[in-house]
């Protein structure tokens, strides 16, 4: 019985955090195509990669290119109406940016000497000089230079995502009042609660939120009442948002396992008599 009530609580509450993480991911993802946020954080970074803070020359050239963007109104004097692509390329990129600093047409080096920003021509110029003056070379380095800044921008928005999800999480567990110790206590006392809990959801859809109803999710009165209770019940809210930072594949691979381990059931123990175990080896010889 002990084992039976701790499998369904471990079921109710993976099921619940999976699909809190499920959501959240979804709004997030949402948001960013929305308003942008993941090109308009490229874009940022490559402004500041080539010295661009006003978004009116170098970076501005090489968003133009068509190997990077085909807007038309990336090329006009007004500032553009659009964050740009979401993924660059970094072959395209170094392609992209060699021809922005040699618009007229000029040798590359020439082309260097000629770049307004002292920080961005000493850069450019080192890379230049350890490729040899091979412009192939010099191509290959500008793209692994490319590379390595995506790397930093990369942990750098995904610990702005991070904070985004438990933002998220955080309202949604208020909203919708998932309190993880009154989730944790109502699931010991009943645990058949999440006995019809029996496949991961792959998406939203309206099993997942008929299963959702049959736990102790949502408000019986509000406003609550602020007292001792109010707080651990903020303090319930909190243990729910910081669950998303672990993400749904996470909670749904534990709700799969468990449901595995529930249908499995409990494995006999052998049977021993005496000081040896049964042998269904035939009978004895004479």
């Amino acid at each position: 019985m002990f084992g039976s009530t701790v499998m369904e609580v471990v079921i109710g509450m993976a099921f619940c955090y999976g699909s809190l993480a499920l959501t959240v991911t979804t709004l997030q993802e949402a948001l960013s195509a929305a308003f942008g946020l993941r090109a308009g954080m490229l874009r940022a970074c490559i402004q500041r990669m080539l010295r661009d803070p006003q978004f009116t020359g170098t970076a501005r050239a090489v968003y133009a290119h068509l190997l990077i963007s085909a807007h038309d109104d990336l090329t006009d004097t007004d500032p553009p109406r659009h964050p740009g692509p979401s993924y660059i390329e970094p072959a395209n990129f170094a392609l992209a940016l060699i021809d922005a600093i040699r618009a007229g047409g000029a040798a590359l080096d020439a082309a260097i000497a000629a770049v307004p920003d002292p920080q961005l021509r000493r850069t450019l110029n080192t890379l230049y000089v350890q490729a040899g003056g091979n412009v192939q070379r010099f191509q290959t380095a500008l793209g692994g230079w490319f590379d390595s800044t995506m790397a930093r921008l990369s942990g750098a928005y995904k610990r702005r995502q991070l904070l985004v999800s438990f933002l998220l999480a955080l309202l949604l567990a208020i909203l919708l009042n998932i309190d993880s110790i009154l989730l944790f206590q109502t699931l010991w006392r009943h645990p058949a609660l999440a006995a019809g809990i029996g496949a991961v959801p792959a998406a939203l859809d309206a099993q997942l939120v008929s299963d959702l109803a049959t736990l102790p999710i949502g408000w019986d009165s509000f406003p609550p009442v602020l007292d001792a209770a109010f707080a651990l019940q903020v303090a319930g809210w909190l243990i729910t948002a910081s669950t998303t930072l672990f993400g749904a594949p996470f909670w749904f691979d534990i709700l799969q396992r468990a449901i595995n381990l529930r249908s499995t059931g409990t494995k006999p123990a052998p049977v021993q008599v005496g000081q040896a175990m049964v042998h269904h080896a035939g009978p004895a010889a004479p």
